[in-house]
């Protein structure tokens, strides 16, 4: 039996199985069992012929996003009026067949905007090219997922389970359990947090085992689920943050419109119309988490063209390594002029945390 026969089989029982505190025992394994199998699926897919063609993109710029979704819902659209970039657009599904890239020039950083052809269900299992759209999305910093307003929620649970099948966690965290392999000793699971209400303890030893984990020290730090615990087992899972696009608000009432806008992690958009895209970019920005700083050469003024583009919480450290990788070790302080000086200019060591728009000069040995 193949690896896709076993899947479903293992699906169809998990459907045929009634959800209740007697089968959750039972349910725990199946889950474990299955996600093995999809780990398989996709480590298989990756040794037979990599990306395939137009999706081998190299990475570019200051952050890659990309943009994830059903067919015609306006991904295309995007792309031409947010890049300079042209995607073929119609009217009919299934314009884009491969990947296409843009830049988005947005307060001074350059954001890859990649439009990925539309993505069908059952994509995690290789139908249609489902597994390289998904393959690329698991580059991104950020993904975008465009949803048609007329179908948002039915269109947003069909992707967001594609994502969860090959590991894509979008907008939540990592669960805080810590796993340490060990030579011997059997299993030792630790709990930090009282009694675990989603776990069973014995069902967590038996998942171990069946991923041949028979020594290891597991501390649990939070009441976490088995889906959570299998996570942290397979650890390749990959946590993002995803913003919910809503396409053609033109075309549904103010109402729905209104409702929809106050969704999480959401924004509603008409391409159409160019309506609320200044918005959207100011969105990316924010899920980015970017600062600008800007450097100062000594006796010069500062360069306000091009600023560093840097993670928030950067340090000084990071603002060394941004200009030249060699230029820490010769490190000696630096003057800080901003938010995050407590006055101007603030003398600083490496580890001081820079903030949006400061101006930092270097001073070397």
């Amino acid at each position: 039996m193949g690896i896709l026969e076993k899947i479903k089989e293992i699906e169809h029982e998990m459907a045929r199985t009634q959800k209740n505190k007697a089968t959750e025992y039972h349910l725990g394994l199946l889950k474990a069992k299955l996600a093995k199998l999809r780990t398989e699926l996709m480590e298989g897919g990756k040794s037979g012929g990599g990306k395939g063609e137009g999706f081998d993109v190299m990475k570019s710029g200051d952050a890659r996003v990309a943009m994830i979704g059903f067919p015609s819902v306006g991904k295309s659209t995007l792309l031409s009026t947010l890049t300079k970039t042209e995607s073929v657009q119609a009217a009919y599904e299934f314009t884009t067949l491969t990947c296409i890239p843009g830049v988005i020039d947005y307060k001074d950083a350059k954001i890859q905007l990649l439009d990925l052809p539309g993505i069908i269900e059952g994509a995690a299992k290789g139908k249609g090219r489902g597994r390289q759209v998904i393959g690329v999305a698991r580059t991104s910093d950020v993904i975008l997922m465009m949803l048609d307003a007329g179908k948002a929620e039915i269109q947003k649970e069909l992707l967001t389970q594609e994502l969860d099948a090959v590991g894509i966690r979008i907008n939540r965290r990592r669960p805080d359990i810590v796993l340490k392999k060990k030579k011997t000793g059997g299993v030792s699971i630790t709990s930090t947090c009282g009694d675990l209400t989603h776990l069973d303890l014995h069902q967590a030893r038996n998942i171990l085992h069946l991923y041949k984990l028979h020594n290891v020290d597991v501390l649990v730090r939070e009441d976490v689920t088995v889906d959570e615990f299998i996570d942290v087992i397979e650890g390749n899972r990959i946590y993002m943050r995803c913003l919910y696009v809503i396409n053609k608000i033109d075309a549904i009432h103010l109402d729905e419109v209104d409702r929809l806008a106050h969704s999480p992690d959401t924004v509603v958009i008409s391409c159409h119309d160019n309506l609320n895209l200044d918005y959207l970019l100011d969105k990316i920005w924010e899920y980015l988490d970017f600062i600008r700083v800007y450097t100062k050469p000594r006796g010069k003024r500062p360069d306000f063209t091009e600023p560093l583009i840097l993670r928030n919480g950067a340090s000084i450290e990071h603002v060394c390594h941004a200009i030249h990788r060699e230029m820490y070790k010769n490190f000696k302080y630096a003057l800080v002029w901003g938010t995050s000086a407590k006055h101007q200019p603030q003398r600083v060591g490496i580890t001081h945390v820079c903030e949006d728009e400061d101006v930092v000069q270097i001073m070397t040995k």
